[in-house]
């Protein structure tokens, strides 16, 4: 990693085998990213190579890479998308919002409907929400029995392992707002009538249940931040340092893949353009 991602990455990274409290964490603390200013520039910087990147990944055709977002209501799932993969063609990403699973997809296994939208290699798959919802909404609704929340722990980090063994590099962030700046993003939406669009009453009800939302992460972030697969907390109050810390991760985990060009069976200089 480069010195700053590897700083960023650091500081925010779930060590396998450690829970993370997340009531420790201050969601607008991002001094350690250093001025905004240069934050911002940096960032600029990041995208432009992102997309760059993925044209290298897709002329590679061997590797892909999974972007895993996660976060309660107003976090900036969607926010991050639009940011930090602005320039990046849409010819090389995929991007898919897990919604409350189907008749069709509930008379499968829970990981059924994540797997066949995994990214093909050669390009940037991206998770609004994912299979971790069936160990948050799923442990704090009690939508399935203990048993079965527990088992599934071990079934997604093995589902990981089998993505990762398959060259899909796989980062997970965790973006991790306050109770505060959700009501005021909330009220937003109620206020400006081109958002009302984007207020569900439902929203309410999880946010009655925040404390049990917090508790679920940190159980899910303890069992399945892994070596192979590890969880980032990203502070998520401030929009521009949520984008730039996970611009710089992505950007950086995409250089340190190991990307290559194809060999031609050909040379160059064996044509000539009239």
């Amino acid at each position: 990693m480069s010195k700053a991602a590897a700083k960023i990455a650091a500081r925010i990274r779930v060590k396998p085998g450690t829970k993370p409290a997340l009531k420790k964490i201050n969601q607008r603390d991002v001094d350690f990213l250093g001025a905004e200013k240069d934050v911002r520039a940096a960032f600029d910087e990041d995208v432009v190579a992102i997309d760059k990147l993925q044209d290298h990944m897709f002329s590679d055709g061997t590797k892909s890479l999974l972007v895993i977002l996660q976060g309660m209501d107003t976090s900036g799932k969607d926010g991050t998308i639009r940011g930090v993969f602005s320039k990046t063609s849409p010819l090389g990403m995929s991007v898919h919002g897990f919604k409350k699973p189907s008749e069709l997809e509930l008379a499968h296994d829970f990981l059924w409907r994540v797997h066949a939208e995994c990214p093909r290699h050669g390009s940037i798959g991206i998770f609004n929400r994912s299979h971790y919802e069936d160990v948050l909404v799923g442990k704090v609704r009690k939508l399935a029995p203990k048993d079965v929340i527990e088992q599934r722990y071990e079934q997604i980090n093995n589902f990981e392992k089998l993505l990762v063994q398959s060259d899909t590099t796989i980062l997970k962030f965790m973006l991790h707002i306050s109770k505060k700046e959700q009501g005021e993003r909330l009220q937003e939406r109620l206020d400006d009538p081109t958002k009302n669009w984007k207020f569900n009453p439902s929203d309410l009800e999880d946010r009655g249940l925040w404390d049990d939302y917090q508790a679920a992460y940190e159980v899910a972030l303890a069992r399945c931040s892994t070596d192979h697969a590890p969880w980032y907390v990203v502070p998520a109050d401030r929009k521009w340092a949520r984008n730039a810390i996970i611009a710089a991760i992505v950007r950086d985990t995409l250089e340190n893949m190991g990307l290559k060009y194809p060999k031609m069976p050909w040379k160059p200089s064996d044509f000539k353009i009239d």
